[in-house]
């Protein structure tokens, strides 16, 4: 079960971006929805110069998955 409908469609990493800070929104307390929100933007930040369309791919699954995980926490 993904956090958020839809998250089949998340192709971009913008849309991705997108898609987390969606789900930090929806935590339960501010200061983990503040941590979050700031680990999104970092790992953001990190692959921002990624290129490879296969790792792109793979970050982007890795990061729904995780995104599952912490929601369901």
């Amino acid at each position: 079960m993904a956090p958020l409908p839809n998250a089949e469609l998340v192709q971009t990493s913008l849309q991705l971006y997108r898609y987390l800070l969606r789900c930090c929104k929806q935590l339960p307390e501010e200061n983990i929805r503040q941590h979050y929100r700031h680990a999104v933007r970092q790992s953001f930040r990190v692959h921002a110069d990624e290129e490879d369309p296969e790792r792109i791919k793979q970050i982007i699954k890795r990061a729904i998955e995780d995104a599952d995980w912490v929601m369901n926490k």
